[in-house]
Parts: structure tokens; C-alpha cells; sequence
């Protein structure tokens, strides 16, 4: 019986199918107990198609949530972040690394900062190195190609070979990483993929490439595989469920042009535990 429990840190978009409105919803259905430290709450998310929104930064409150649990007792069997707002936040994970962290807890960290070759643009290298320096407390790694690339000073290329790919591995592991799981790496036009990397062995699931990107998609890859994985799933087995379910969430909203906010993951979350349960 799965009596894990889990803390994942990131912000509340309220609309919008991305960062905790994901992960809170995939993770509880794969049967974990769910906690969240949020690290801001927004109207909905800024990618295009809102014309605004509005944003709370709750970075004030984190070390009096994290005070809270310390005296509660409170601890927890992994850690899994996404999105985090500033290097004053990166701060607070470590702190709950250090103090809040159940002996053979899991650190899961999807280093949310970059895609298609560049950094956000709330973002500086100073966030860079900060995301940088949490390689060493974590576990696995969840990175694109785009921020395999950064947290490794490396040139980025829009097209690749298997060397190029190896090589960021390397580097990751050399940085701090334990595991790697690498996301988007496809090495032709119709399909993609997930690297997993550990002790020098790789491991490479292909899967079909749908011609059309969604916002929130890599936080739903990053929730069902860390939801997989604490089911008792290899980080390879996690990888390729995460996959495949996220590639069912396109599929079930490919043909509705009028949910371009995100994909339509609920409807597909029986079709994950299904897969899990395999």
C-alpha cells in the first residue's frame, strides 16, 4: 500500500492547466498523499493568448510555512519542483532538503528556465548558477535540451546527433546530477524522445512528435512521472508512462482549437493510472 507523502514546490497559476493546478491533481491520482509549498499564485499563466494577468509573490511566506512544519513535525517521503520565481526560493528548497526530508527521500527536480534556446525572460545567470547548485541535493533531473544547455555552459543547437546529447549528460552528471532524465530529445523530424542517464548507462525511449506545442505540457510530464515513480516504477519505466500519458493529453485536445490554454490531462488520468497499474 502506497502511504508516501509528498512536497512539490511551485506557483499557482488559477487558470490554466500548468504548475500546481497540474501537479497536484496528477500526483493525488496516482494514489500520493500531495502537499504543496506554492511560490505564487497568478490569475492564470503568461504564456500567449491571455492579454495580462495578475501576480502574488508568496516568497515571504515560505520560511514561515517551512517554520510551521518544522514544529508540526511534519516530513515528507520526496520533493518535487517546478517553477521557481527567484534565487531567494531556490534557498527555501534547500532549506526543506535539509530539515524536512525523510531518510531515502526522493528530490525530483525539473529545473523550469528555458526552452527553444533561451532563458525566460524573468530570468538571469544569476538564477542560472543558483538552479545549478541544487544538482548536487537532487536526485534526478528533469531538464530540456534548452536547460541541459545552461546548467552546463554549453553552446545550444537546434539540431543535434546522439555526441551532442552525450555530452550534455556528461556535463550534468560532472555538475552534480545523480540521474538525468533529458526531455525533447528527438533525432529527426516525426518523433522524439527522453533520455535517462545514470553512472555512465543511457537509456532512450522514442516516441511520435505532434506538430503543435501547448503551454504546461512539461509540467505534466514532470507530475506523472514523479507520481509513476513513487508507485515504485525505474526513472526509465517513469519516463516512458510520463510519455506516453502526456502524449495522450495532446492527442484528446488536438482537435479542439478553442482549448489553446493548456491540454485537457484530466480526462486521460484513468488512462494513466492504468498504465502505472501494468
Amino acid at each position: 500500500m502506497n502511504n508516501k507523502r509528498i512536497i512539490t514546490i511551485q506557483d499557482i497559476s488559477c487558470v490554466g492547466q500548468c504548475s500546481l493546478t497540474v501537479a497536484l491533481p496528477i500526483i493525488s491520482a496516482c494514489g500520493v498523499e500531495t502537499c504543496i509549498l506554492p511560490s505564487a499564485v497568478l490569475s492564470n499563466h503568461t504564456a500567449k493568448g491571455f492579454s495580462g494577468f495578475t501576480f502574488k509573490d508568496l516568497t515571504d511566506e515560505m520560511p514561515a510555512i517551512i517554520k510551521r512544519w518544522k514544529i508540526e513535525n511534519v516530513s515528507f517521503d520526496a520533493l518535487y519542483t517546478g517553477y521557481l520565481g527567484s534565487v531567494e526560493q531556490i534557498g527555501y528548497v534547500k532549506e526543506v532538503c535539509r530539515t524536512l526530508l525523510n531518510d531515502g527521500a526522493e528530490f525530483i527536480l525539473d529545473p523550469v528556465m528555458a526552452d527553444n534556446g533561451k532563458l525566460y525572460s524573468n530570468f538571469n545567470m544569476e538564477y542560472v548558477e543558483q538552479m545549478r547548485s541544487l544538482l548536487v541535493f537532487s536526485d534526478i533531473v528533469l531538464p530540456n535540451i534548452t536547460e541541459a544547455c545552461l546548467l552546463t555552459d554549453t553552446e545550444y543547437k537546434e539540431k543535434y546527433d546522439e555526441e551532442y546529447v552525450d555530452e550534455l549528460l556528461k556535463k550534468l552528471t560532472a555538475a552534480g546530477a545523480k540521474e538525468v532524465v533529458l526531455t525533447g530529445v528527438g533525432y529527426d523530424e516525426v518523433s522524439t524522445g527522453v533520455v535517462v542517464y545514470k553512472d555512465g548507462e543511457k537509456q532512450y525511449y522514442k516516441h511520435k512528435k505532434i506538430p503543435k506545442s501547448y503551454h504546461g505540457t512539461g509540467d505534466i510530464y514532470a507530475s506523472s512521472f514523479t507520481g509513476a515513480l513513487m508507485n515504485g516504477k525505474t526513472p526509465f519505466e517513469a519516463a516512458k508512462i510520463a510519455a506516453d500519458y502526456t502524449v495522450m493529453c495532446i492527442e484528446s485536445t488536438y482537435s479542439d482549437p478553442s482549448h489553446w490554454y493548456g491540454v485537457k490531462f484530466e480526462r486521460e488520468l484513468g488512462r494513466l493510472i492504468d498504465l502505472i497499474a501494468k
